[in-house]
């Protein structure tokens, strides 16, 4: 399939999820914990965690913690990493090759980087998308975007600072893709000690979905990481990709 042709194919999906999220919802609450957003995955009866770590974008945002990566390689712990667009262009040839790597598996990150609303609701001090048709675009264009770069379309999204309203939840539903919510903030946006992140990851639940940053190398994740994996390895703990 060609570019245009793929870009094509997600404005039509897109414009068909604007549909069903206008006939079936308004706009109602507003957060990131709401029907439709997966919080914890499937544990099999043994410790299980599903870490995933967003590289949000922009300005200041395109940074890479290249210590928290040697961390994940060197421990061989799989890990969902949701790339937003603007963070792909300004890393392409490191996104082909975590791509390419099967210890990670990526998800959609936006294109903008904002919350997901129909009525421009806020965040963090971050606008978020104004209409129906806007939030769709916000998952739409870099749907298309990264299944050009690579090859494939990611399955779960993740808008940026993790907030939805109804309508926007339905959209992405709509659009065949799941929401990854978080059940452990394991880094509060890289503002985190490395202590604190270290003790998050080692104190959460199993099945937890857990939401860190591989954008922010001067943050304390990396050195969290490097303090709580060895444990959470040894402990027999299972880490595992988002699936469908």
């Amino acid at each position: 399939m060609t570019r245009r042709a793929v870009f094509t194919a997600a404005a039509g999906i897109a414009m068909s999820a604007v549909t069903g999220a206008r006939a079936t919802a308004s706009p109602g609450a507003f957060g990131t914990d709401l029907p439709g957003i997966v919080q914890t995955v499937p544990t099999g009866g043994r410790p299980t965690l599903a870490l995933t770590f967003d590289a949000c974008g922009g300005p200041r945002g395109n940074d890479v913690d290249v210590e928290l990566l040697d961390v994940l390689l060197r421990y061989q712990v799989p890990a969902t990493l949701f790339l937003n667009r603007r963070w792909i262009a300004a890393n392409l040839e490191l996104a082909h090759t975590l791509a390419a790597d099967p210890l990670f598996a990526l998800g959609n990150h936006g294109t903008r980087h904002v919350p997901l609303s129909v009525s421009g609701r806020s965040a963090y001090g971050i606008a978020g998308t104004r209409s129906p048709s806007d939030a769709a675009r916000e998952v739409a264009d870099n749907q298309a975007f990264m299944t050009t770069e690579f090859g494939r379309s990611p399955g779960w999204f993740r808008t940026g600072t993790a907030h939805y309203d109804g309508p926007a939840v339905a959209i992405v539903g709509g659009m065949g893709l799941w929401i990854a919510g978080y059940a452990v903030n394991g880094d509060a946006g890289a503002t985190l000690e490395p202590r604190q992140v270290a003790q998050q990851l080692l104190t959460a639940p199993s099945g937890a979905i857990v939401l860190c940053h591989m954008n922010k190398p001067d943050g304390g994740t990396a050195e969290g990481f490097r303090a709580a994996l060895p444990i959470l390895v040894r402990s027999g703990t299972e880490f595992v990709h988002l699936s469908r």
